[in-house]
Formats: structure tokens, sequence, C-alpha cells
């Protein structure tokens, strides 16, 4: 008897296609109490390691929806092409170096964020509190207490003023940054554990990912659940705001990625890998066309949600990812003052001690940071200056700063240029004068420790 035809890739894909998140089951909390801090909180499944066809793809990759930036008009492209000017020499290595050490929390360091002003460094611990340092000389400024339990995440609004912090108690206050203290209300709604918070890019609204497989929107004025979406089957892991907030993107243990539209509660597509890893972290690329996710199988894979039924675009491999919850963040590098010459890349804690950065476009490893002593759980970038900042179970936020290659280190490769059909040195360049402008920072000491 002839066997049933299998089924096609694209066919299986289609099944996940905007379909309806599965029946909610219901979660409580381990049996033991409070879990191991930032520990997947459901043991990982065994899953193929075979390699991702989608890397397979990547000279065939689709970019003409690129939004050029003011330096890339036609005419930039016709006086390149006419003069035969080659295009710029792209460095394939970075140099960041150790440049402070943070120290004053009692156990390991879950999260941690710049500021959007880039003044501030707000760190959160699984010991129930939340430091705020200065970000140019690693002075403490405050010491937030009022959770109960360990803090999972933390949000800035993007005025800088105020700081938002879910908690394993599962609240979300709300702390105003210049003082150190917290606003009177906090935002109660939560069944469980709150992993993930995003302010929306006007600071009127936050969006929380909890255990409890929901996805709340809060009017912060006002203290109150705006919308509840029922979107996972499985604990909700990361949430992030597209840059004009009109998107919302949540993840899962349930191994997907779901787009909302922020003002109806609609889920507008969902995105799995065929591995199905559970995904632990997500955020949207500077200029909001990509998404990118970790996952529980030492992978992390950048997205392009807006073409077609979305599809992953590049995988990025070189670290080990099997049972924390990982983070990072995106970064610039090359010449920052001109936006032709200025390239992107990922930067990811790893659970075998060390930072690793990625160039985007080539998935190829700029560098690998040593320091730390334990899993890395935190990376995030500076939103000015080439300063990276990492955190983890050792309890100590690193603080490392781009230096000149030696000179017989300097290895260079010939830019892709702006080919439409790969993706571009820089695919996030957008018009923000924000994003990549070059700010020189306050000289310090190379290797202070701060102490509480």
């Amino acid at each position: 008897m002839d066997s049933p035809p299998k089924r096609s890739r694209e066919e299986t894909e289609n099944d996940y296609d905007d379909a309806p998140p599965r029946k909610r089951s219901n979660s409580h909390s381990p049996r033991n109490g409070s879990p191991t801090y930032r520990l997947a909180e459901r043991p990982a499944r065994r899953y193929s390691r075979e390699r991702s066809v989608d890397d397979s793809a990547d000279e065939q990759r689709y970019y003409d929806r690129r939004t050029p930036s003011r330096s890339r008009s036609p005419s930039n492209y016709r006086s390149r092409s006419q003069s035969n000017t080659p295009p710029p020499r792209k460095p394939t290595a970075l140099n960041y170096t150790p440049h402070l050490i943070l120290r004053g929390h009692k156990r390991a360091i879950s999260c941690l964020k710049y500021s959007p002003d880039g003044l501030w460094i707000a760190s959160g611990s699984a010991d129930a509190t939340i430091k705020i340092w200065s970000s140019s000389t690693g002075a403490l400024e405050h010491t937030l207490e009022g959770h109960l339990a360990g803090i999972n995440t933390l949000t800035w609004s993007p005025d800088s003023t105020t700081l938002a912090s879910g908690s394993d108690d599962k609240s979300i206050r709300l702390w105003n940054a210049q003082t150190g203290l917290a606003y009177p209300t906090p935002l109660i709604g939560h069944h469980n554990y709150v992993y993930s918070l995003a302010f929306s890019p006007k600071g009127n609204m936050l969006v929380s990912g909890s255990y409890d497989e929901a996805v709340f929107l809060w009017d912060v004025r006002a203290a109150r659940v705006m919308r509840s979406l029922p979107a996972h089957s499985d604990p909700v892991s990361a949430v992030d705001f597209v840059r004009d907030g009109t998107l919302i993107v949540s993840c899962s243990h349930d191994g997907l990625i779901r787009v909302w539209d922020t003002s109806t509660g609609q889920c507008l597509r969902t995105l799995v890998h065929e591995d199905n890893a559970p995904v632990t972290s997500v955020c949207f690329s500077p200029n909001g066309k990509y998404i990118l996710a970790h996952t529980l199988d030492s992978s992390i894979r950048l997205w392009d949600y807006a073409n077609g039924k979305g599809k992953c675009v590049k995988t990025y491999q070189g670290h080990t990812n099997a049972k924390y919850s990982l983070s990072g963040a995106f970064g610039t590098y090359g010449n920052r003052a001109d936006p032709e010459e200025t390239y992107a890349f990922v930067a990811s804690g790893s659970e075998e001690g060390g930072v690793v950065l990625w160039d985007v476009s080539s998935k190829n490893v700029l560098q690998r940071l040593s320091g730390h002593y334990e899993v890395v759980l935190a990376v995030d970038t500076h939103p000015k200056q080439e300063l990276i900042a990492s955190a983890g179970l050792d309890r100590s936020i690193r603080i490392w700063k781009a230096a000149p290659l030696p000179e017989g280190r300097v290895k260079q490769e010939r830019s892709n240029g702006y080919n439409s059909d790969v993706l571009p040195p820089n695919p996030f360049a957008t018009d923000s004068p924000a994003f990549g402008t070059p700010v020189v920072g306050t000289p310090v000491n190379s290797s202070p420790v701060r102490q509480d």
C-alpha cells in the first residue's frame, strides 16, 4: 500500500499562521515555592538539533522594504556608482575592553537596562532590590526596595524619569528614578510571576507578560488594565513594543512568537520555527522591521515578520543557552558618524559565562567578552556611546568599552554594500538622530570597583 504523501514544509507553516492560541492550561506556582531564579520554569523539551533550513537560504534574502536614512538618497547611490568609488571596508572584529565593575547585589542579577538618555543603569536582582547606577562613573545612586520577591524585569519610560519593575511577587511597581521613591499604587492583576515589561514609545502604556500565560496592556496614569490578551498556552517570557507603538510582540515557552495590534488586541501574525524550541526573549529591531528571539536550543533568530507570512532570515550560534532565560541587545560599530560605514551587531550573554557579539549581516562572531565566572543573564548596549553592560549569576555588573583594535589584529573585509538581495551592513538604519550618534563619554578609571 502506498504511503500517504508527506506534507511540504510550506503546508506545515500554514498551520501556524495566525492560529488562535491553544487552550490555556491552569498554571500554578511550583510546589517548592519560588523557582530557581530566571531558570526556565518548565524543563526544556528535547528538540531536533539539525541545521535549520533558514541558514541555507541566507544568500537569497529579500530586502526591498528597507527604510533609507537621510544619507542614502538616490543621488548618493548615483554618485558612488558613477565615481567607481569602492565600498568601505568592513571590520570583522571588535575590541571591547573591561571598563567598570559594579558590585552591591547580594544575589544573582537577572536584568539590567540603560536609561534612554544614557545617564543611568538600572539592575534587578533575586535579592528583591533594584539599584540605579551612574553609567559614567559607576556610582550607586539609589537602592529601590518594596518588592517581596526577586526582580525579573525592568523597563524605562522614554523620558528616563520612571522605572517599572516586575517581580515574582506578581506585582508591577513604578519608581521615580530621580528620587528613588515608589509611586503609591502598584499595578496588580497578574496571577503569577511577572516576567517581562515594556513601556510604549509615548510612555502612557505598559505591556506585561506573566507566568500566568497572559499579556496585559496597562494605562500607566490610571494604574489599570486596558486589555488582557490570552496570549499563549505556556508562560509568557517576554514582550516588547515596536518603535511607533502600534504593535506588540510576545513570546512563550510554547515556542510561539505572536505579533499583536495594540489598538484592537488582535493577533496579526504567529511566528514559529520548525524546531519549536521554547522562546525566552524577544525584541523589535531599532527600525521596527525585524524581531530578535532567543530560544533554548542555543540559537538566536532574526525574523522578518512583515514579509509575507514572516520568515527567519538569520540564525546566530556560538553561545550556550539551554537552561536559563537570557537576553540580548542590538548595537552599532564602525564609523558611527557616517551611516554608510555604520554596521549592526547583536550582543548576548551565554551560560558559559561570557558575552558574544555577532555581526548582524554575516553572522560572524566579532568578539567574545570574558570576565564573568558564571552564567551571564542580561546584556544591554548604551543608546549613544560604545558601551556594553552585562550581569548574571556572579552578582556583578561589568561595563565594557570599545577600543581601537591592536595594529596586528586589524582585520577587514569588503562590505556587502547595499545589495537588495542580502541584508545590508546595518539593516536597522533609522532616521532617528539618537541612533548611531557619536557621544564623547566622561573619562573614567579603567577598572574601579564600586561597593554598596
